[in-house]
Formats: structure tokens, C-alpha cells, sequence
């Protein structure tokens, strides 16, 4: 199953310790300070990936955070800086901190900074002046930014494919983009959404929407948040339906209660297993989805034709 949404704790490295000593050897008894800084804590971040599945690594662990520095040494030995961390998340992901409500969005590839490294700690060498020769304190290292964090995968597709259960978007999916999602005859085959790539678009086919979806009946709730970055939506109909227009309006109505400005979006309807009707059938059902929505096609995976024609209509959409 997808993970699309998880609370984690975040946290820069923590700073090394500065060192207590004195230089001892054999040619000086009792030598002046020699302790060394800490190491800097290493700082954490987060790098875009075009992996929908990246959220997956925090089904069981929920804490990450960057390498810690190393202790100073003798002889005014600094310690090791410790490893930044970059950790990899879907692109789409929206990052809050629950505390400072402070928002990051992974729409590119370029890392973004989360969380900073804590400052490595003096060593007595750095406290010696001419009323203190000999020091005997030194600076603990201090602790890495800490964040609690909420990630919630949005998808980032041009075009979204919605519609009732069975409505054929996965078959559709398939046979218009490289993507090969599970296809059978039965409600919610589709368990997580797919995403797929014709030429340069990328389309995302949103799992079954039923009544009731956007207060969590089915799986509705889980993925119409995947609807919100889209541009356009192909709203598909299985045109043997006995009823267009209430298959139409369960969707538009779960749309307007998620989000109102979902209604918005540039949406076309498109006609689907259009193979299972007559050339009278169809034509009736032509009529009944123009009053519904004017922008209308019909297709059916069927026919190769049929798709070629509707891969030419949508590939000239201009997302912006």
C-alpha cells in the first residue's frame, strides 16, 4: 500500500564535545591547555526523487537525523565534522512543521535544508588568557535543529484521471502512457494511484471515488488530496451507465466537499467501453453527456484507433 502521509522527527547532528587536557610528555611535565574543539553535527536534508513509493522508508522508522560531530582530541586535535544527511522524498511532498507551521514544498530536484547541525563545543585550549593559564572547563557540543514533521505526498501530474470505481481509468492509463497498473472487472482494483507519461505529460490515475469519499467512506479521503495539483481532469463515465448524469454529480459533489476549488479545473468528459454499446446506444448517450459537460469523447481500449485519436485531442493541452 502507498505511503503517502507520515509524522516524523527530524534532526541535525549533534555537536561534538570540546576536550579537557593538558600537554604532558616527555620533554614537558606540566604543559599549558591542549584540548581541541568538537566537530561540528552534520546538517539534514531533503532531496525531490521521482519515486511516489520514497514515503515508504517511514513505515517503521520515524525518527531521522544527520551524523553527529566528533569529540576534540589532545594536542589541539579538532573532531570530525559528522555527515550531512540527505534523505530522499517524492517530489510533490508537502513538509509542515507541526510546531512553527512553517511549510516546505519538494517540487524540484535541488536539496532543500531542514534541519541545521549543533555547533561543536570548545576545547580549554580556546579559554587561555593571561590571567588563565591552565583552564579546566571547555564547551559541550550543542544539539542538532529538531523538527517534527507532517509529509504528505501530493502528486504532482498535468492531468488526473477520476471517476466512479470501474469506470475504466486504469485501462485507459495503460493503453495511452507507459504504465501498466492492475486491471480487472471489479470495483477498486486500483489500490494506490498511477502515474504514467505520454510524451511530455504526466497522467495520474486517482483510485475509485464513491458517495461519501471525501469523509472517508472507501478510499476516497486517502487520494483525492492527488486531484489538487493537477491541471486538468479527465472525468471518466462507463457509458453503458444507467445514469450519466448521477455518476457525473457523485463525483463533482465529493469534489466540492474535499476542496470547492477542485471545480474549477479544466476538466473534459470522456466516455469509456464504448465498445459495449451501439452505434444508436452510443449516440444517445452522446446526447445526454453534452448537456452535462459540452467538452465530451468517447474512446474504448479496444480500439486502437480510438485511442490514437484521444491521445492526439489531450496531448495538445497547454498546462498552463
Amino acid at each position: 500500500m502507498l505511503v503517502d502521509e507520515v509524522v516524523i522527527t527530524a534532526s541535525g547532528g549533534r555537536g561534538g564535545d570540546g576536550k579537557i587536557s593538558f600537554k604532558r610528555n616527555a620533554q614537558t611535565a606540566r604543559g599549558g591547555p591542549d584540548g581541541g574543539n568538537g566537530g561540528n553535527g552534520g546538517d539534514l536534508y531533503f532531496l525531490g526523487v521521482n519515486d511516489i513509493s520514497a514515503l515508504s522508508q517511514f513505515a517503521y522508522t520515524k525518527s531521522i537525523a544527520a551524523e553527529d560531530g566528533t569529540g576534540g582530541g589532545k594536542q589541539n586535535l579538532f573532531g570530525k565534522n559528522g555527515k550531512d544527511k540527505i534523505v530522499k522524498v517524492p517530489l510533490g511532498t508537502q513538509v509542515l512543521d507541526l510546531e512553527t507551521k512553517e511549510v516546505f514544498e519538494i517540487s524540484s530536484t535541488e536539496k532543500i535544508l531542514i534541519a541545521t547541525g549543533g555547533k561543536g563545543g570548545r576545547g580549554n585550549n580556546e579559554f587561555k588568557s593571561a590571567t588563565m593559564q591552565a583552564p579546566r572547563y571547555r564547551e559541550l557540543g550543542l544539539d542538532g535543529q529538531k523538527r517534527k514533521l507532517k509529509l504528505e505526498l501530493k502528486l504532482i501530474a498535468d492531468i488526473g484521471l477520476i471517476g466512479l470505481p470501474n469506470a475504466g481509468k486504469s485501462s485507459l492509463l495503460q493503453s495511452i502512457t507507459n504504465a501498466h497498473p492492475k486491471v480487472a472487472d471489479y470495483p477498486f482494483t486500483t489500490l494506490e494511484p498511477n502515474l504514467g507519461v505520454m510524451g511530455k505529460l504526466v497522467i495520474a490515475d486517482i483510485p475509485g471515488l464513491i458517495e461519501g469519499a471525501s469523509s472517508g467512506k472507501g478510499l476516497g479521503d486517502k487520494f483525492l488530496k492527488h486531484v489538487e495539483r493537477t491541471h486538468l481532469l479527465i472525468h471518466c463515465i462507463d457509458s453503458s451507465s444507467d445514469d450519466l448524469k448521477k455518476d457525473y454529480e457523485t463525483i463533482r459533489n465529493e469534489l466540492k466537499v474535499f476542496n470547492p476549488k477542485l471545480l474549477d479545473k479544466n476538466e473534459i468528459l470522456l466516455l469509456t467501453k464504448t465498445d459495449l454499446l451501439t452505434a444508436d446506444g452510443l449516440a444517445k448517450k452522446l446526447k445526454i453527456a453534452k448537456k452535462i459537460n459540452s467538452d465530451v469523447y468517447t474512446v474504448t481500449v479496444l480500439d486502437d484507433n480510438s485511442i490514437i485519436d484521444f491521445k492526439a485531442k489531450i496531448s495538445t493541452f497547454n498546462q498552463n
